[in-house]
């Protein structure tokens, strides 16, 4: 699976349509972002990965169906993944990785706190460890991450459960609290990034705006298993 920072502009990113039917995104030469795309594929071939998932172009955001099963099931397509490589457009050491943008996105806090395993590459597209083992077990990039995004090692290190049972009011605000440094393009995105954190399977109403926070506790509460 694929994290990374979406391009402020939303055509620089190749999309569903631009790549269907193609026989090798490698022959690709647009948009944009069509270049971190297949530095995407080309890392997950090198390490013996054989399917490589983008969020950009492998949801056909035109069909509201798919678009709708896509959002519910985020949070455990990453949480089931292989690994996940985040790439980190900002970074090119450990100060730059502090304060990197990809930290006050609301979409990426699922992408950090559902996968198991990790790898961080930055701006040049090298690895932010020059390891093979989960990126976001070493130490000190645990340190960072809590220290920047107010979330509690333990839940970095995939002993987060997602859901509501047994679940106090002090948990629930703790888990709002992580959203507080984010933001999304939309604010609908705010409350359905909390979806599977929260368990919760609701409709997803694009121009419904902040009501979508109201429905947000409303929802299907699910454990994710």
């Amino acid at each position: 699976m694929f994290s990374h920072r979406w391009s402020t502009i939303a055509d620089d990113e190749p999309t569903f349509g631009q790549i269907k039917g193609v026989q090798s995104i490698y022959d690709l030469e647009a948009p944009p972002g069509i270049d971190k795309l297949q530095r995407f594929c080309k890392v997950t071939r090198e390490n013996n990965i054989r399917w490589a998932w983008s969020d950009t172009c492998c949801i056909d955001k035109t069909n509201h169906v798919e678009l709708q099963e896509s959002i519910i099931s985020m949070f455990s397509w990453y949480g089931t993944s292989a690994i996940t490589i985040v790439y980190l457009s900002d970074v090119t050491d450990e100060e730059s990785f502090r304060n990197s943008v990809w930290f006050t996105r609301g979409w990426t806090l699922q992408e950090l706190i559902a996968p198991e395993l990790v790898w961080f590459y930055k701006k040049d597209w090298t690895p932010l460890l020059d390891s093979k083992q989960n990126h976001k077990y070493d130490p000190t990039i645990a340190k960072i991450i809590s220290e920047t995004t107010s979330i509690e090692r333990p839940v970095i290190l995939r002993k987060f459960v997602p859901g509501l049972r047994d679940v106090g009011s002090d948990e629930i605000k703790k888990r709002m609290s992580w959203l507080a440094s984010r933001k999304t393009t939309k604010v609908e995105d705010m409350a359905y990034c909390m979806m599977g954190i929260f368990g919760v399977h609701m409709a997803v109403m694009y121009g419904e705006r902040n009501n979508a926070f109201v429905r947000l506790p409303k929802g299907d509460h699910e454990p994710h298993g």
